[in-house]
Formats: C-alpha cells, structure tokens, sequence
C-alpha cells in the first residue's frame, strides 16, 4: 500500500509539473497557477508520508528496545529473588528429606575443595619445574621436523598484502564516476535548455510586426448559469475586453463580432506577432468572467490589400 502510494504521488507530481510547464507555455496563468499548488501540495504529501514512515520505524524500534530492556528487567529480578531465598543449595535442606537436623549434610565440602585446590596447585608447580629442565634442543629437533609441513614462505599464491599496505578507503570504479559525470552534466544541461525554452515562449518582447492587416481569433463562449443570447453578448464582450488588452502591442482597433450562436470573432488592427497571439489564445482559454469561459476555436492573419 505503500508503493502504490508513492506511486500514485509521483504521477501526480509529474502530471502537475508537466502541465504547469505547458500553461505557462501558453499564457494560461490561472491554471498554472492551480497546477502550481497541486505540485506543491503532492511535494508536501509524499514528504509528510516518508517522515511518518520513518518515525513509524523509529516509534517500533524504541518499543522492542523497551519490550527488551523489560524482560531482562523481570529475568533479573526473578533471579535475584532466587539467590536471596538460596544462595548456596548445598547448605540448605537435604533434597532426601532428612531436614535441618540430618546427617547427611555436606559441610565439609568447602574444607575439602579448599585442600584439593591445594594439592592440584602443588602438582601444577612440580609439573612446571620439571618440564622447564628440558634442553632446547628438543624444540628444535621437533620444528626441524615439522618444517617440510610448513606453507612456502611466499605463500602458495604469492606473497599476501599486509594491512598497511591496503588503502584506508577504496579507491572508486573510474567508469562509475566518468559515468556520475557525464550524467549530471546531461541533467544540468537539460535543465538548462528547458529554462532557456520557457524563458522564450514567456518573455515580454518586442516583436517585428507580421506582413498583415489584422488578426482574427475565433472563439466560442460558454455561460454556466442562466444562457441566452444577451448573456452569451455581454460574456463575450466581457471577456474581449480583458484579453484585447493583454498583449504587449497596444490594439488601437479591436471590434468583436457574433458569427452564430455563441461564436464570435475577434479583430485586432494592427496584426498580432506570434507571440502576442499566443499570449491572446491563452487569456481567452484561462480568462472567466461572470461564470463565463471562452473556447479558441482558432486564429489568422488577414492579408493586406493589394
């Protein structure tokens, strides 16, 4: 369950990302901004989850360690209460019932121990003194005959490295890092290129005006709500009139007019760049006023006259 968490999450955020990239790609900055905060809001959800699964982890460790540390406690305690109600069986009641006063009773045990640990020490000294007269010579008729069973002293496959000459850190593959290398150059590069690419398709520039007359956008207006053709009029009209005013070029004559029921088309005198259209397309699809949306439906350049 959770693998396909984190599963789920991880397309989501790459879902989220991906069209955030591809609104502001098109100057749809209300839906950028959404899919904006539902990355931001997988991100926090897949963070939170992998803290509370590693303080889970924690939260068990401490209490098998407490479970642990509990039962040693108790095994402690039960032998401790043992040794204080016999500490030594072989002083207590004879196991064969003659009681307190029997006579089969073993307290002349430490006495005997003690003599025996005498008498073994005794042993031990004389075996020491005997064995420490041998000549030297012995030791060395007995290697002289273990030596043909000796390993060669190279080694039977060559000469073993010692520890000191071992580096203190191995040393790392030079493939695996050539190839860390290159990978997080093609990574930088990458990421690079695609700030470059939004940068282009979202700066506000100067562009060269394109050989037309005018530009036409043709769009189709939806009404959530109470639909009519004086609503659908005034959304339209509504909407033509924040987004004609969202490109850098200033329209100087920008009249809007009703094709059939619910499309208009829209003309902007001097002709758009392209970047300005696509700036235009994009307030139409992401502009909504009055529970009112625009659908582009399309767009052109009207020549000029010959």
């Amino acid at each position: 369950m959770k693998y396909i968490a984190y599963l789920f999450g991880g397309l989501c955020a790459s879902a989220s990302g991906a069209y955030l990239i591809l609104y502001l790609y098109r100057w749809e900055w209300q839906r950028a901004i959404i899919c904006g905060l539902i990355l931001v809001t997988v991100e926090g959800f897949l963070i939170c989850a992998i803290l509370l699964g590693r303080m889970g982890r924690l939260e068990r460790r401490i209490a098998d360690g407490d479970a642990r540390v509990e039962e040693i406690t108790r095994r402690l305690e039960h032998a401790r209460d043992e040794s204080a109600v016999s500490p030594f069986r072989w002083l207590g009641t004879d196991p064969y019932g003659d009681g307190p006063g029997g006579t089969n009773r073993t307290f002349v045990f430490v006495p005997m121990l003690l003599v025996t640990g005498v008498v073994l020490t005794g042993v031990a000294w004389l075996i020491r003194r005997i064995a420490a007269t041998t000549r030297p010579g012995a030791e060395r008729r007995l290697a002289g005959r273990l030596a043909p069973l000796a390993a060669p002293p190279a080694g039977i496959y060559g000469p073993l490295p010692q520890l000191e000459d071992r580096p203190a850190v191995p040393e790392g593959d030079p493939w695996r890092v050539l190839l860390a290398v290159v990978g997080t150059g093609a990574l930088v590069t990458l990421l690079i290129l695609g700030v470059h690419v939004l940068e282009e398709a979202t700066e506000t520039r100067a562009e060269r005006p394109p050989n037309a007359a005018a530009t036409t956008i043709v769009f189709k207006v939806e009404v959530h709500g109470p639909t009519g053709p004086v609503a659908r009029d005034l959304a339209a009209r509504a909407l033509w009139g924040v987004c004609s005013r969202s490109t850098r070029q200033l329209s100087a004559h920008s009249p809007l007019s009703r094709l059939s029921d619910g499309v208009y088309a829209g003309l902007v005198r001097p002709a758009l760049g392209s970047h300005d259209t696509l700036r235009l397309r994009g307030c139409l699809s992401d502009a909504a006023v009055n529970r009112a949306s625009a659908v582009v439906l399309g767009d052109g350049q009207a020549e000029r006259p010959r």
